[in-house]
């Protein structure tokens, strides 16, 4: 049995791996590091390395198509990983169920009957990526990193005003714009209480049954 420290990792220190479900459909082709193999592993859940966001990321984080891992094997080289797995909904961003649905010999190859789905929640992970790192390495000037040193009395007060601004809120617009800052503040009491956005998402998708 191989260890992770006996794969090859690239310069990068990543590794590729082809996804497949459980009949053999080729599903993606992306990219872990040590720690999402780590995760991977771990918590059952197929996690990646996201090479333009330059994080880790579950997979199905904000769309809710989780890909439960079942079985991980590497190649002859040990610089390749095939990972099999049980394919919650569809695994391509762009509504497909395999990445793979267009072709270069078929010009009719099929880009009908996908279901959009709405990746703009991407901004909400991006903006708790930024928060957790104002409470690791504060800045002077910052108001997250204010809002932290000042502690959980302040933390907690911002929240509760952001929440009446929402219900008080007369126009569209400010409603949008009210909401904005709620959810914001909510990142930052999620962020003080080593509490995940992830965390919550699984908790309502539990309640989905």
């Amino acid at each position: 049995m191989l260890d992770i420290e006996d794969l090859d990792w690239n310069e990068d220190g990543l590794i590729p791996v082809i996804t497949q479900d459980l009949d053999g459909t080729v599903l993606t082709l992306a990219y872990m590091d040590e720690e999402a193999l780590e995760l991977s592993l771990k918590t059952g859940k197929a996690h990646y390395y996201s090479r333009s966001k330059q994080r880790i990321r579950v997979k199905g984080e904000v769309s809710g198509n989780m890909q439960e891992v079942e079985e991980i094997k590497v190649d002859c080289d040990r610089d390749a990983l095939l990972m099999k797995v049980d394919q919650k909904g569809q695994a391509c961003h762009k509504g497909h169920y395999s990445c793979f649905y267009r072709s270069l010999i078929d010009p009719k190859s099929d880009e009908e009957n996908t279901e959009d789905i709405d990746y703009s929640l991407n901004i909400l992970k991006e903006l708790e990526e930024v928060i957790k790192d104002r409470k690791k390495n504060p800045t002077e000037g910052s108001y997250t990193s204010s809002l932290f040193s000042k502690g959980e009395e302040e933390i907690d007060k911002k929240l509760g005003e952001e929440s009446v601004e929402v219900l008080v809120a007369k126009d569209e617009e400010r409603v949008i714009s009210e909401s904005a800052d709620l959810l914001y503040h909510l990142l930052v009491k999620l962020t003080y209480e080593d509490i995940e956005l992830g965390e919550v998402m699984d908790e309502l998708r539990g309640r989905r049954g």
